[in-house]
């Protein structure tokens, strides 16, 4: 059998992106809630986020950490986004650039099996995310991607939440992507930040561009990220969370807190925080650490926080839907934070 037929034989089943508008999760979460045990606390957490969306002064940072958009919670995500659910997004490079960009792109992850044997794999130029697939030569056109949006800006050091800007007018540009995240977010001028960018497909992309351009490049800054967002939690006062795993994204968006107050500005604790993650707590890792514990640390406050153990795909589209049906969100108004921050540079 040729290589090409053979890849095809496992690349045929496009993953498809759940809509948590399409069923409306109020009863049921309504239901679980007189039940017990990460029913209960998922429905607690969904009570949470509504009357998050129904502070008008809240500010709400979605953290997103996992494989999400590779596993079919990319529509809901940018449900989020759309409808003013969120107003900054904190992530893993993977799912914003290699899964999100990637898909806007037009390419797809797949269905597949844990089991396979994974040599095969390697040997098709497969990648494997549990019991997903990808074509790593399609990704390696996303990295290249990102190299190509990288040498048509001037050369200086970035925060991710403006490259990542710039790859949302990519997209807009060339009529891609329509409904990602990367797209939506730049329409909507919502910030994402990716606060460890390199460890993602646009690490790849840029580790070309400096290598092809030692001494005038394209760097990005973390420190600068960090800043960005410690701004809007200065200019928004109060604020929100809500976690889909643990992580970098985590630690990153609870730190503001911690950042204002070296900087001598009086800015308060998270006032609610919700985290969906399957993270083992006993260990002492950041991941499972509970929204309780982060209030030693003068990160989250007490009261109005809730922990659910569970799987994001069963989680999060009941979540979404809850709230989405919940309707707290329709005389919400977009933030538009992007605006307050520096102006994204136009590409030469």
């Amino acid at each position: 059998m040729a290589r090409g037929q053979e890849k095809r034989r496992y690349l045929k089943s496009p993953v498809e992106q759940l809509d948590p508008t399409a069923f409306d999760a109020v009863p049921f979460l309504e239901a679980m809630g007189k039940t017990a045990f990460q029913a209960r606390n998922l429905a607690r957490a969904a009570e949470i986020y509504d009357r998050m969306l129904a502070d008008r002064d809240c500010t709400i940072i979605l953290c997103l950490a996992g494989s999400l958009v590779s596993a079919g919670l990319g529509r809901t995500i940018a449900t989020l986004l759309e409808q003013n659910m969120a107003d900054a997004v904190v992530s893993t490079g993977a799912n914003i650039v290699d899964q999100d960009f990637f898909e806007a792109l037009g390419y797809h992850h797949y269905i597949g099996n844990p089991d396979v044997d994974d040599n095969v794999l390697r040997e098709l130029h497969i990648d494997r995310i549990y019991d997903t697939f990808i074509d790593e030569d399609e990704l390696r056109i996303c990295d290249h991607t990102t190299a190509e949006i990288a040498e048509d800006l001037p050369p200086r050091a970035y925060s991710s939440r403006e490259f990542i800007g710039e790859m949302g007018k990519w997209l807009v540009a060339r009529d891609k992507g329509h409904g990602s995240i990367t797209r939506v977010a730049y329409e909507k001028k919502i910030p994402i930040f990716c606060p460890a960018f390199s460890d993602s497909s646009a690490g790849f992309g840029l580790v070309y561009h400096q290598w092809h351009r030692p001494e005038e490049h394209v760097a990005i800054d973390s420190v600068k990220d960090f800043l960005e967002l410690t701004k809007i939690k200065v200019a928004s006062r109060e604020t929100g969370l809500v976690m889909i795993g643990g992580g970098v994204p985590k630690n990153f968006a609870q730190d503001i807190v911690v950042a204002a107050d070296i900087l001598g500005v009086d800015a308060p604790m998270h006032r609610y925080a919700v985290q969906i993650t399957v993270a083992d707590v006993r260990d002492g890792g950041l991941s499972s650490s509970t929204l309780k514990e982060a209030s030693s640390w003068g990160k989250v406050a007490q009261g109005l926080e809730q922990m659910v153990f569970a799987e994001a795909t069963l989680a999060l589209p009941l979540l979404v839907s809850y709230v989405y049906h919940k309707g707290a969100w329709k005389d919400r108004s977009a933030k538009r934070l992007n605006d307050t921050l520096t102006a994204v540079p136009t590409c030469r």
